[in-house]
């Protein structure tokens, strides 16, 4: 049957400044802006993918309402917002550090793969990992 969901396309996540975020999406994470579509309300469609193969892409939502606003940064409370997948966990690493990007946590080995904590510009938390190779 071809008429049922094929793929999920993105996930939203709430940011204060469209252009502060595709700055450091584009610049920090080597995202791909696809999209940056101004309406006529002032709101925009941004929508960035991962390097690599990826159909899922982050769709960047200006928090607006104060509900919105306090979200920021805390979409996930406590957990990890998203995982990026790397095949070079020590390249993306120190190039994240680089950049200034936040760990919160040293590497470290699981039975799964390496994997750190870093958060974003506004707090979300974010898996690096690489998965062991099965």
């Amino acid at each position: 049957m071809t008429d049922r969901i094929q793929s999920l396309n993105a996930v939203g996540i709430l940011v204060d400044d469209y252009d502060e975020a595709i700055t450091y999406f584009t610049e920090v994470l080597h995202f791909t802006l696809i999209a940056n579509e101004k309406h006529k309300n002032g709101l925009r469609w941004v929508l960035l993918h991962p390097p690599g193969l990826s159909s899922t892409g982050i769709m960047l939502n200006l928090a607006r309402s104060k509900m919105d606003k306090i979200a920021v940064g805390n979409q996930a409370g406590d957990q990890v917002l998203f995982v990026l997948q790397t095949n070079d966990f020590w390249r993306d690493y120190q190039h994240m550090q680089s950049q200034g990007v936040e760990f919160i946590e040293a590497p470290r080995d699981e039975d799964y793969g390496t994997v750190a904590i870093f958060e974003d510009l506004y707090g979300n938390k974010w898996d690096l990992l690489q998965v062991k190779d099965a």
